[in-house]
């Protein structure tokens, strides 16, 4: 845990136009740049190796989220990165489409880590304490929680859960059979809460709403949660923090992201009305844009579309709109960039179901 927080520390210390220069040419680089950016500034009026700053990834475009349903993940990394590449490739729920992939490397994965330590070390939770891990996992990269967590000092049991089949039950008004495979989760965490010592748990906050209405005597003996996916309102996070541990309160870390780039949960203000989120820097930065013109950043507390730009040396991805609205956050002088509160869908209809993830 140590050298995560390190490098956390090395990372917030990162000049961003810096950082923003040494990306784009590492993906640019006509020799050992990524094939698909190549290709793509065969397209482009200038040459974005003249790209100096942070505020002129604009020129790039939004990216077109459509390329990631049929895009070989390996195209998007530099061919400085040696071939064949191995990784995991992971893709996003399939909410409002076909899943869009990527592949995560491994320097990707220990980037994402060390925020993680970072999140379970500023929140409070014990290196030796107990968990489940009630999250999708497979393709979905929540379900990196389990060797997150088990890096970080912790003894995982693990329930596994499909957010897409749920989904489709939604979209098809199933709502009962819904329901159904719900009470299923909960049923294997009931059980394992039951039976064996369980300090935490890591979850999704509509999951974790469930598991509070079906045992609250049960949730009340956890001492932690972190939630993750759907939104964590702030009626839910009041509510998660006066169940926990005995009705006396308890750890309720929080984090917003997706397959593309994660937000590590900073301390609530007003008793949790503004609930704020902290990108992992400088691989992921978030700006929070009118819904009308992308161009345009919010200003300070005003609500907008979330927009990523996903800053690895071995991914870009920049002017990435999210489909979630959030207030723009002043971070002030404590971090190097802005952040997001009050995560909420930029649109929830019944053919873009949230479900339990």
């Amino acid at each position: 845990m140590k050298e995560s927080l390190a490098l956390v520390d090395q990372f917030l210390q990162t000049d961003l136009d810096e950082w923003t220069r040494q990306v784009v040419r590492r993906h640019f680089d006509p020799e050992t740049g990524s094939p698909y950016w190549l290709e793509r500034a065969a397209e482009l009026d200038f040459d974005p190796r003249e790209i100096t700053r942070y505020d002129e990834l604009s020129a790039l475009g939004p990216f077109p989220l459509s390329v990631l349903r049929k895009l070989d993940p390996a195209d998007l990394i530099p061919r400085s990165v040696p071939r064949p590449i191995a990784g995991r490739v992971f893709d996003s729920g399939g909410t409002t489409g076909d899943p869009k992939r990527i592949l995560y490397t491994p320097a990707m994965l220990e980037h994402r880590q060390a925020w993680r330590h970072w999140s379970f070390h500023t929140e409070g939770f014990r290196p030796d304490g107990n968990w489940i891990q009630g999250t999708p996992t497979g393709p979905h990269v929540i379900g990196l929680g389990v060797q997150e967590l088990s890096a970080y000092g912790g003894r995982m049991y693990i329930v596994d859960i499909d957010p897409r089949w749920v989904k489709r039950l939604i979209r098809a008004g199933k709502l009962a059979e819904a329901d159904e495979y719900t009470d299923h989760v909960t049923d294997q965490i009931t059980n394992i809460l039951h039976t064996q010592p369980i300090d935490y748990l890591n979850t999704t906050s509509a999951l974790l709403n469930a598991l509070v209405r079906r045992a609250p005597e049960l949730a009340a003996k956890l001492k932690g949660v972190r939630v993750s996916g759907t939104h964590c309102t702030p009626a839910m996070f009041r509510s998660f923090k006066e169940t926990l541990n005995g009705g006396s309160g308890g750890i309720v870390g929080r984090s917003y992201g997706n397959t593309f780039g994660t937000s590590a949960g900073i301390p609530d203000e007003k008793d949790g009305e503004i609930l704020p989120y902290l990108p992992n820097y400088p691989n992921v930065t978030a700006v929070v844009v009118d819904k009308e013109d992308w161009t345009r950043t919010v200003g300070f507390g005003e609500q907008g579309q979330v927009m990523l730009n996903v800053l690895h040396p071995d991914l870009l991805l920049p002017n990435f709109l999210e489909r979630d609205q959030a207030i723009r956050y002043d971070t002030g002088d404590t971090y190097p960039c802005d952040g997001v509160a009050n995560v909420m869908p930029l649109q929830v209809t019944r053919k873009a179901p949230e479900g339990i993830y």
